[in-house]
């Protein structure tokens, strides 16, 4: 259930059970040529709600502004710095937790989140905010390297892609209907949680937006294994942490 679409009756009758909370965070900026500038938030927001019709659980409104300065010269891109985004994950927690949410389960869509949102998770109650990438669960790595291997890349991703075309249906590939240039394992170990450079020196390397990422391999099909394989696990997560959390206080 979305908290944004209950009243608050609904929300305290559910508070009283003894509960936690899942917290989506996104992004907005480009996603290459046939990506979605939503693609982050799109994917934890949806996946988070899936998961939660699995659980049973709460999902609060995803966090869709979020640190992206490298992909500011293209169009579309919105980024904020990553000192605002600590202290909106840390407010927007602590508002979750003060409403009587046992925890915070933050499902991510965005490399460039994790060290914020653990810099505000540092500074809340041991225990009580988890931070998971919808990606990381081993079926879905599993399934992102079987069915795109090395062109799964680091941006714009055929994963992201394929789960944002079950949901919105795909687009036209224009200049991604051709591979992009290989990432070397010292350039991805250098560059991962989008540590890329200037905006105008990440369009001259990479000028239509992706990173690595084969997009157009992308298809509805394999985007809708790899969501529905993504919700299950995320739940069964959420509802791990659920427990543990239940046991602690």
């Amino acid at each position: 259930m979305e908290l944004g679409l209950m009243t608050w009756p609904e929300v305290e009758a559910r508070l009283t059970t003894g509960v936690c909370v899942m917290l989506p965070i996104g992004s907005t900026e480009q996603h290459g040529p046939m990506g979605l500038i939503g693609t982050d938030t799109i994917c934890a927001n949806r996946v988070s709600v899936a998961a939660a019709q699995i659980c049973d659980c709460v999902v609060a409104p995803p966090i869709a502004y979020t640190p992206a300065p490298f992909n500011t010269g293209f169009p579309g891109t919105v980024s904020i710095s990553s000192e605002l985004l600590e202290q909106t994950v840390l407010q927007v927690c602590q508002g979750l937790l003060a409403q009587g949410f046992l925890g915070v389960f933050i499902v991510n869509g965005h490399g460039a989140n994790l060290a914020p949102a653990r810099a505000a998770a540092s500074v809340l109650p041991e225990g009580s905010v988890h931070i998971q990438c919808w990606w990381d669960p081993e079926p879905v790595a599993r399934m992102r390297e079987e069915f795109f291997g090395v062109w799964e890349g680091m941006h714009a991703t055929p994963s992201e892609v394929a789960i944002t075309q079950t949901l919105h249906g795909p687009r036209p590939a224009g200049v991604a209907v051709d591979p992009p240039k290989k990432l070397s394992p010292s350039y991805i170990a250098a560059h991962s949680g989008d540590r890329h450079g200037p905006p105008d020196e990440h369009r001259r390397d990479f000028p239509d937006g992706r990173v690595g990422s084969h997009s157009n391999l992308a298809t509805p099909e394999l985007g809708r294994e790899l969501f529905t394989a993504a919700s299950k696990a995320l739940a069964g997560d959420f509802e791990t942490f659920s427990a543990t959390r239940r046991k602690a206080l």
